[in-house]
């Protein structure tokens, strides 16, 4: 897959079938729009940004996919060229001119596919009807897809933060489309688990990531091709006192070194909130209670 971060970049001899979007978690609303574009006999492509538009607009927001998944869940869906461009740099544009100065001139678009509630342009003011009278009037198909629904709701990145702050992490997953979870580099802890027996690796939440509910989950782990079973506290370990969120593995029938490797998590079943014990000897006997908890809701997936 070609990723192209700048329109300067941009430099095709072919045509492209587009899917519009923030795309900011790929949950299933969001691969419908992609998935409609692939098989169109047109380069398949995203066009998209860098940065959700929504923290350039409103302030902070949380992401429920690191730049690094999304690049690889897109290439896994077949989509051939990648346009994640920084939102500054295009906001400025009239709806007339992103249409015409973008998606004709620089991606030469056949075919484009949007939500229903796209909107584009200078204070967005570009809307479906809009975009639909410019493809009629350049010979450009327009694919406007139905939102995906679940349990009689739309599918929306908020309702997948709301589930994950309830630590609801299967319904997260469901809504997405595959496992919540993220890709990050293993960095040195303390290695207290080491001293009871129970070695674990550490995982900085990635910056500006969501915050799942404190406590402990089951969990995959991937690790040079291979999948491993875990149990995943996730929080601030207040038995040990560390205060910056991060993701520490107890990592079943694994040996090894693995500081410094970026390793893939997926979170599955919440298991309890994080608590506070006594002693690291309360601590070490409640991660094994918990594994074997975790052992058996991941065993139908390893």
């Amino acid at each position: 897959m070609r990723i192209f971060n700048t329109l300067e970049d941009v430099k095709l001899n072919n045509n492209t079938s587009v899917a519009l979007g923030a795309f900011d978690g790929l949950h299933l609303g969001h691969r419908k729009v992609i998935e409609s574009v692939i098989g169109c006999g047109f380069s398949p492509s995203v066009f998209t940004f860098s940065e959700d538009p929504s923290k350039s607009l409103h302030g902070e927001t949380e992401y429920l996919l690191t730049h690094e998944d999304k690049v690889s869940t897109l290439e896994e869906m077949g989509v051939e060229n990648l346009f994640s461009v920084n939102f500054d740099s295009v906001k400025s544009l009239s709806s007339e001119e992103f249409f015409h100065d973008i998606l004709m001139d620089k991606l030469h678009a056949k075919v484009i596919a949007c939500g229903n509630d796209f909107r584009f342009g200078k204070f967005a003011k570009g809307d479906v009807k809009l975009l639909e009278k410019l493809c009629m009037e350049n010979d450009v198909e327009l694919k406007v897809v139905d939102p995906a629904m679940m349990n009689g709701e739309v599918i929306s990145s908020t309702l997948i933060r709301e589930a994950l702050k309830n630590g609801d992490s299967l319904l997260a997953g469901k809504m997405l489309g595959r496992a919540f979870g993220f890709t990050s580099e293993v960095v040195t802890g303390n290695k207290l688990g080491r001293t009871i027996g129970i070695p674990t690796i550490n995982q900085p939440l990635p910056e500006g990531f969501v915050k799942p509910k404190f406590g402990v989950y089951a969990v995959l782990v991937h690790i040079g091709g291979s999948t491993y079973w875990g149990v995943c506290n996730i929080g601030v370990k207040p038995t040990v006192g560390v205060y910056l969120p991060l993701a520490e593995t107890w990592i079943g029938d694994f040996e090894g070194d693995v500081y410094g490797e970026k390793v893939k998590l997926e979170v599955f079943d919440f298991i309890r909130p994080e608590r506070k014990f006594d002693s690291l000897e309360e601590l070490r006997d409640e991660i094994k209670r918990n594994a074997v908890v975790a052992r058996k809701k991941l065993k139908n997936r390893i």
